[in-house]
């Protein structure tokens, strides 16, 4: 019995240190390692609000349903854009010409 009890001692791994202790004297070269290369921050892609804003200053301005055709929203989610480009601080004016459709635009100020 002690025969078997011995067996499975010597059999048995030694529980290890998460770390080694360092044997005195001994000196720790650093690795080098190599430095990564840094690349340039790619450039912000534009947002759907700047592409209104875009539309919005040009000369002849935009309509509801061009800036539904160059965002894909729907007309009441670009309606809520000109809205939020209005609390930012964009004077937008708004025309209406006899059997046209209503032309927005930025007013330069």
């Amino acid at each position: 019995m002690i025969d078997a009890i011995e067996s499975k001692l010597a059999t048995k791994r030694r529980h290890r240190m998460a770390r080694e202790p360092k044997a005195t004297g001994a000196v720790e070269i650093p690795i080098s390692t190599p430095t990564p290369k840094i690349d340039p921050k790619p450039a912000k892609p534009s947002s759907k609000s700047n592409l209104v804003l875009g539309m919005l200053q040009r000369t002849g301005g935009a309509t509801i349903a061009q800036l539904v055709a160059a965002t894909g929203w729907l007309p009441h989610t670009t309606r809520a854009a000109l809205t939020g480009l209005k609390k930012k601080g964009h004077e937008i004016a708004s025309e209406k010409a006899e059997g046209e459709d209503r032309v927005y635009r930025v007013v330069a100020g």
